[in-house]
């Protein structure tokens, strides 16, 4: 080989980027909540690998103690959780950073009833049977919080524990409880079918709805983490341009109906809590953290003092969206 040929094969590889190893991150109800959308896009659409994230693969759990759990026992570089799990898992001593606002509010949901219930407005709930989760779930938070927007208490309401959103919905079919939280992209599915008389993004002000997490020292997987979160974010400006076309990826995904997935993208992307969108681009905003520490503790989900900022780490993300809000 003469010197120009390895000269330029030389030049040829300085100009491509370096290769990051490749893992797998997890992501807290993929397949399942809105939260998770963008990832399926940003695989779909390969802006993992534009960023020079190689990710083979997103783990889920339900629930977002298990899915940090899996994190840490699989040592995977990258988790998408519930500010609830990153805060208790903190306060049990686990050595892991909120590097990323994912999920910027609660806007995915609704509460509905029957279309023939006498229920018109949260004020109308008194002595009604709410429905919820489970014990200290959000769900049973936000119940706490839209009872308050029509000047109820919880003790004036029966709260009713449902175990998850879907039977929820069947409770509220059969006449066990008066509404239903129905978080999206149930919502968009069953919309003709009930009728909504409280939604987050009307009444409830912005409130941390998941995170991205990572170990404090990531053991040189910088560069990967840097890249998911360029990826997700090249994702949610997608979604927003190309609401039809990522409705359908995400169908696939979801195992929903094409266009019940088109209307939930259009709905969200388009959604503003007091301004703020639902799907962020990474950068941190201290209000709906605090605020979403303070919907926790009221249900008990979390105790003691929590100094936020301490948890907080913005060196993943790009420049532009250090500063936080």
């Amino acid at each position: 080989m003469t010197m120009s040929c390895k000269a330029a094969l030389v030049l040829a590889f300085a100009l491509v980027p370096l290769a990051v190893s490749a893992e797998e991150i997890v992501v807290s109800n993929y397949g399942v909540s809105a939260n998770g959308m963008p990832y399926a896009v940003a695989l779909e659409k390969g802006f993992f690998k534009e960023e020079g994230a190689n990710v083979t693969g997103i783990l889920t759990s339900a629930g977002g103690g298990t899915t940090l759990r899996n994190m840490l026992a699989g040592n995977a570089p990258y988790a998408e959780v519930n500010p609830n799990a990153v805060i208790s898992a903190v306060q049990q001593g686990a050595d892991v950073k909120i590097i990323a606002d994912t999920v910027l509010t609660v806007a995915e949901f609704v509460w509905a009833v029957k279309p023939d219930s006498p229920v018109m407005s949260v004020k109308d709930l008194k002595g009604r049977k709410f429905g919820y989760t489970n014990p200290r779930s959000t769900s049973q938070a936000l119940a706490t919080l839209v009872l308050q927007s029509g000047g109820l208490k919880t003790s004036e309401v029966e709260l009713v524990k449902t175990g998850g959103f879907g039977e929820g919905v069947a409770a509220l079919d059969i006449g066990l409880i008066d509404i239903a939280p129905v978080p999206e992209p149930l919502w968009s599915r069953y919309r003709n079918k009930y009728r909504a008389i409280a939604k987050a993004s009307e009444l409830l002000r912005p409130i941390a709805n998941v995170l991205g997490v990572a170990h404090a020292n990531p053991g040189g997987k910088e560069g990967f983490i840097r890249a998911v979160i360029r990826a997700r974010r090249k994702a949610v400006a997608f979604m927003a341009s190309n609401p039809d076309e990522s409705g359908d990826i995400i169908a696939k995904v979801y195992n929903l109906e094409p266009e019940v997935a088109r209307t939930v993208v259009r709905n969200l992307t388009g959604s503003r809590t007091g301004g703020v969108a639902y799907w962020g681009a990474g950068e941190i905003h201290m209000d709906g953290l605090n605020r979403a520490i303070e919907v926790q503790k009221m249900v008990g989900a979390i105790s003691g003092d929590v100094d936020i900022a301490k948890i907080v780490d913005t060196r993943y993300l790009p420049d532009d969206l250090k500063a936080v809000q």
